[in-house]
């Protein structure tokens, strides 16, 4: 049996990081050693920021998992804190059914620490790039 290629998952939360990552992006799907994933949640699956998610499609990439995470109306340090809460039971839940060997992530937002908790718990690798100061 010959193994399946390494899974890179490949975590965004905002169109910002999305112009950061798409190098990235196509890098990893050129790759013939690698197996690219996407995991879009955050801003792009709001209504209210304009569902976002659909400018990724729209340059062709699939996304393999939507984590909804954010609530609607609550920017509040409570309304974050059960975003948070959300958004890692989320991520925690896609990680188990996409189980890849690294998980990449951008940033700093809350969403992304998400992604980073959940990777933690599963034993996953983590790549992080442009991390804040």
């Amino acid at each position: 049996m010959i193994p399946s290629s390494p899974a890179v998952c490949v975590v965004t939360g905002s169109r910002a990081e999305y112009g950061l990552l798409r190098p990235v992006l196509q890098a990893l799907a050129a790759s013939s050693r690698l197996r690219m994933q996407l995991v879009v949640t955050g801003m792009y699956l709001c209504t209210r920021f304009g569902d976002t998610w659909r400018e990724i499609e729209a340059d062709g990439w699939t996304i393999d998992r939507s984590v909804p995470m954010l609530d609607q109306d609550d920017d509040s340090a409570v309304g974050i804190t059960r975003s948070v809460a959300r958004g890692v039971e989320g991520m925690g839940a896609a990680l188990a059914d996409l189980r890849p060997d690294l998980l990449l992530i951008l940033g700093d937002r809350f969403e992304i620490l998400c992604a980073a908790q959940a990777a933690l718990f599963a034993r996953i690798p983590v790549a992080h790039l442009c991390g804040g100061m």
